[in-house]
């Protein structure tokens, strides 16, 4: 054994302390660090030689790279859709890396049943009935990807082919209908053979609503002839948070032959509050779901779970064909239900947190994001400068300039916020109109810090006004 590897098993305890010591420190003050880091990245250094043991490879990391880190996991980074890592979570990715499970397959262990003991959980969570088979996986994007999938094997199915031997061109054109579709489901047609170019467009309900418009969508799927095809309903879009009606859609599968993949990324969430789960009444039943848990879950990245209710075509998709592996049984290894064939074990930061806060925890994390969601939203509308773009319909404020609504000078209120290290939120466009979001998905936030963004937004757009704009 090299020396110094030898050297670090003997002090194993006192490393990890050591490691401790400095996370539990940063953590402290994370609801303090500037959101945005304005540190310039180190220069590359060569790859050591001997290397200098894991003490030094934290205080060269402390010394050269801690300062440029972000504060994505405090409660003021209100860009994308970010989570934090509740405590319990966290202590459940640490013992994660010090089990080093492949969670692919049992394998001699007991991981395997712990996975799908937590995916029970989640399904009970979000009131799906037991047909639905799930499985973790490292985000949305890739949630996505399985469930659409499954979907174009069920293609090939109604069609009378297998698309998993054949390959997607045995299906001719493929035909995809959404209203607002997150970017993650064009990227996984293109990662699938599918095709960007498939995903067809659906009339959105109007006004500031995402939603879409379910009897365009019937008129769509009455001009296909009796072709099969798959619809992409959302649940939570990313702009305004709408939800299509998901159960409305599900009974045109009475007239129409579709598979129903509903990407509830985050929107699943809205079944752990009792005035809001009516927004996912009919997730039950999709064919296939997506929900990230690395968002509102509050998990570390990267986790996410995929369910569908097909899941012997996931398995005609994924089994992996060797004789080491051995071939799927009746309940088959995960490794025949996604990508990888190697994955860390995902679930036990899940089932930590689950454990630790059970369902009462994670609904009050979700009632309290959505409370704060609506006081930015009133916050805004009382600054001048600001408008509100569409009615805060559950954790994500979508605003743009009352004067001159650019691109560019939206940009320059978001860097000027950011630039203050006191948030950081992300662009986008609604209807054509540029502006900016503020999502609220991590535990730790609070009154105290949606005050602090409302200010932030203030000075910048007073600073705007005074620069005499963009």
């Amino acid at each position: 054994m090299h020396p110094t590897l030898a050297a670090d098993l003997a002090r194993l305890p006192e490393l990890l302390q050591s490691a401790r010591d400095f996370a539990a420190h940063e953590l402290s003050g994370v609801g303090e660090r500037p959101v945005v880091s304005p540190a310039k990245a180190p220069d590359p250094e060569p790859l050591p030689t001997a290397g200098v043991g894991a003490q030094g490879a934290l205080d060269r990391f402390a010394r050269r790279w801690e300062p440029g880190f972000s504060g994505s996991a405090g409660p003021r980074y209100l860009g994308f859709v970010t989570g934090g890592a509740t405590p319990a979570a966290l202590a459940g990715d640490w013992l994660t890396g010090a089990y080093d499970q492949n969670g692919s397959s049992g394998g001699g262990s007991t991981v395997d049943a712990l996975e799908r003991e937590t995916v029970g959980w989640l399904r009970e969570l979000f009131g799906l009935g037991e047909a639905h088979g799930g499985a973790f996986v490292s985000g949305a994007t890739m949630s996505n990807t399985v469930g659409l999938a499954v979907a174009r094997e069920w293609l090939g199915e109604r069609l009378g082919v297998s698309v998993s031997r054949a390959g997607a061109g045995a299906l001719g054109p493929v035909h995809v209908l959404s209203g607002s579709p997150h970017s993650s489901v064009a990227k996984a047609l293109s990662v699938l053979g599918i095709g960007r170019d498939r995903l067809r467009p659906v009339p959105l309900l109007g006004g500031e609503r995402e939603a879409v418009d379910v009897a365009a969508l019937a008129e769509a799927l009455e001009s296909l002839d009796g072709r099969p095809a798959v619809v992409v309903a959302n649940a939570g879009t990313v702009n305004t948070v709408d939800f299509d009606d998901l159960r409305a859609i599900a009974a045109l599968k009475e007239r129409y032959d579709f598979w129903l993949h509903v990407d509830a990324a985050f929107g699943a969430f809205a079944a752990l509050s009792p005035a809001r789960a009516g927004l996912v009444d009919g997730l039950d039943a999709a064919d296939s779901i997506c929900v990230d848990l690395h968002k509102w879950l509050n998990v570390p990245y990267d986790a996410a779970v995929q369910f569908t209710r097909r899941q012997d075509l996931q398995v005609r998709v994924f089994h992996n064909e060797s004789p080491y592996l051995g071939l799927p049984s009746g309940t088959p290894d995960f490794l025949h239900l996604t990508p990888e064939n190697s994955r860390r074990l995902r679930a036990l930061a899940t089932w930590f947190s689950l454990t630790a806060y059970g369902r009462e925890g994670h609904a009050e994390i979700v009632e309290r994001c959505v409370t704060l969601a609506g006081r930015l939203g009133e916050g805004i509308a009382a600054v001048p400068g600001l408008r509100l773009l569409a009615p805060v319909h559950l954790n994500v404020v979508c605003f743009t300039l009352a004067d001159r609504p650019t691109a560019e000078r939206l940009a320059a209120v978001a860097r000027a916020v950011a630039d203050s290290g006191e948030a950081f939120l992300t662009p986008t466009v609604l209807h054509g109109t540029p502006a900016l979001r503020a999502a609220f998905s991590n535990w730790r936030t609070t009154e105290g810090d949606v005050e602090r963004v409302r200010d932030a937004l203030a000075r910048a757009v007073e600073g705007l006004s005074a620069a005499g704009g963009v």
